[in-house]
């Protein structure tokens, strides 16, 4: 599935809520689904900057597509690393590299995030990219 194909998913799921109440509590349950990190990627390599909570999130390339795992001590922002990985886990450096992530604004993530939280998000989303840009192969 592509990047655009799964944000237009996001997007759809989250439209069944109308309150930002419901919002949240969906945001909460993607971030309990998330699968455990495992304890020795915990590092200070693998925590993002810019995030008020400690966020880890580490990357490996595997035939040629980024793989996605993280984890947060704050619940609303494990929901946010969920949702990214959802949509750019299991695509290409250059897929990530080039993508416009859209569902934020179309779910209205950005006008309801604190300031810190909106932070730490735009954080992640550019570790994630960074990610792909050193997985991008190198041209000789």
């Amino acid at each position: 599935m592509s990047i655009n194909e799964i944000q237009n998913q996001i997007i759809e799921e989250f439209s069944v809520f109308t309150e930002w109440d419901e919002k949240y509590e969906y945001l909460i349950d993607i971030g309990k689904k998330l699968p455990a990190l495992d304890s020795n990627l915990k590092t200070n390599e693998n925590l993002i900057e810019g995030c008020q909570s400690r966020v880890w999130l580490n990357a490996e390339l595997r035939d040629e597509k980024i793989f996605f795992a993280a984890d947060s001590e704050a619940i609303i922002t494990k929901g946010l690393i969920a949702l990214l990985i959802k949509v750019l886990s299991n695509q290409t450096p250059q897929e990530i590299m080039n993508c416009e992530i859209f569902f934020i604004d179309k779910i209205g993530l950005s006008q309801n995030l604190s300031p810190t939280r909106a932070n730490g998000l735009r954080a992640m989303l550019k570790q994630m990219k960074l990610y792909a840009m050193a997985f991008f192969p190198k041209k000789n």
